[in-house]
């Protein structure tokens, strides 16, 4: 008996957290036109999201405060447990191909492009933001949401943003 009652509360544990049931997370898919973020693990959507994008998002960002969001294949590069949103998570725009089609048209690419929670203080108001586009950019979720995107995508972890 001594030995299942470690087990039975690890189990316990698990089904009541499952983020900690360590899921491996080997992309992160974002649809803009439907407003959905996906944790992609062995293929698998393993949860999905709604999400907040910026006042402009359709098309690929081209310059700073164009108001949108870039498409293409990036990267989970760093992370900002400080922000002043709940919690952030850069994406590695700009790439080099972004890089250069900004000089060669003379403007700034931009940059700073996050998935973060919702500003801090404001996290209750969190489902009701959802339904407006908000940010300047980035990807915005409800601070619960953030949390297990957290919890569950590694810096390294690769990010398709499609329209």
């Amino acid at each position: 008996m001594r030995r299942t009652i470690p087990w039975v509360i690890c189990a316990f544990i698990l089904m009541a957290f499952p983020v900690l049931a360590a899921e491996k997370v080997d992309l992160v898919r974002v649809h803009k036109a439907e407003r959905l973020l996906e944790l992609i693990g062995d293929g698998k959507v393993l949860r999905s999201y709604s999400i907040a994008l910026s006042g402009d998002p359709v098309g690929h960002k081209h310059q700073e405060g164009d108001q949108r969001t870039p498409e293409g294949r990036y990267m989970l590069d760093w992370r900002n447990p400080n922000s002043i949103a709940h919690r952030s998570i850069h994406i590695s725009y700009p790439n080099a191909n972004d890089l250069a089609a900004a000089k060669a048209r003379n403007i700034d690419a931009g940059g700073m492009i996050m998935i973060h929670g919702q500003p801090n203080g404001f996290g209750w108001w969190g489902r009701l933001l959802q339904l407006v586009d908000w940010t300047d950019g980035c990807i915005a979720v409800t601070d619960s949401d953030m949390d297990e995107i957290w919890a569950m995508a590694a810096d390294g972890t690769p990010i398709e943003i499609k329209q």
